[in-house]
């Protein structure tokens, strides 16, 4: 499975790593382990999000090492935990990208099951895995690379936030192992887990909006459906400080009666942002009936469409899927 990649990284010297522009713990833990590894072996790493790392998510050493620039003279792209083309879209609009993604080796590495939407060839590298920095693990381990206690940190943090903190359903004993594994290479869950609660403090302002978030919660379909919308000037004002739909989203789902929660974001160009948290195994089904994807308790989805039409369409998606 990691032969090509491993040949591919091997033979390149300047190495592009891509996130998608919806960075995430795992996403932004991944990128920074693999920039560990593979500096120590002698690469010159360039870590690429199109967008700026939110302020929650500054907890992780070496966020500010990611930048929107676009290295085009590097040798290989590898694309970290996507392999959906509307997720990179905002750096494939950049002079030079699509071309050289369409001209260059790129491996992606990823742990979604949803099918690759990518239109350019890329060595795809994918595991059933709870997150891309335990994928990333099994990559450097079949590889023989060394895992400084940095790089160990790193791939830990992609894993306790994907996984949230080992609970979710898909976590499995290979994954308590690689944390395990990961914690006797030098990195520290309790450390990380207090830089972490440190940034996730809230302002009494983002408290008090979360109070009005909580208030604006529709219960649709018999209650079994909660969706909470979010407007581009709610976007604008708080996303800075945390994101609007991370604030009520698990609280929603764990509502008496509720099977999935959705907090759907509007933007002034008529694109709409959909993110999925389910107690029954259907939010990628859900998701996939809007072309997007991810897994079976968390997934996500972007249309351009009416913000009314979409609720109703997603009221039958979950009708269907919850039906089975």
């Amino acid at each position: 499975m990691f032969d090509k990649a491993i040949d591919a990284i091997n033979n390149a010297q300047k190495i592009v790593v891509v996130q998608a522009e919806n960075p995430d713990g795992d996403s932004i833990g991944s990128s920074l382990a693999l920039e560990e590894i593979l500096s120590d072996l002698g690469k010159n790493v360039q870590l690429h999000c199109p967008v700026d790392t939110p302020k929650y998510l500054r907890y992780i050493h070496g966020w500010d090492r990611i930048t929107s620039d676009f290295d085009t003279n590097a040798d290989l792209a590898i694309i970290v935990d996507t392999n959906a083309e509307l997720l990179i879209s905002k750096s494939l609009s950049m002079p030079g990208v699509r071309h050289f993604l369409e001209t260059h080796p790129v491996i992606v590495l990823d742990h979604h099951a949803t099918d690759s939407t990518l239109t350019f060839d890329a060595t795809h590298v994918n595991q059933p895995v709870v997150a891309a920095g335990e994928l990333i693990y099994n990559l450097a381990h079949t590889a023989g690379w060394v895992i400084n206690p940095q790089a160990a940190e790193n791939m830990l943090i992609a894993i306790m936030s994907d996984s949230l903190g080992l609970t979710t359903q898909n976590t499995t004993a290979d994954s308590f192992r690689v944390a395990g594994e990961l914690t006797a290479l030098g990195a520290s869950n309790s450390a990380i887990e207090e830089r972490r609660r440190e940034f996730m403090k809230k302002s009494p302002e983002i408290l008090a909006y979360k109070g009005r978030l909580i208030e604006r919660i529709e219960y649709l379909l018999d209650g079994k459906l909660a969706i909470i919308h979010i407007p581009w000037e709610e976007i604008q004002k708080y996303s800075d400080q945390y994101n609007p739909s991370v604030l009520v989203l698990d609280e929603m789902r764990l509502v008496e009666g509720v099977e999935v929660a959705c907090a759907i974001k509007t933007y002034p160009d008529g694109k709409l942002t959909g993110k999925l948290r389910s107690n029954m195994p259907v939010s990628e089904q859900i998701a996939g009936y809007f072309g997007g994807g991810g897994h079976a308790y968390a997934a996500g989805f972007r249309v351009y469409d009416d913000y009314a039409v979409i609720v109703r369409e997603l009221v039958e998606a979950a009708d269907k899927s919850l039906r089975g």
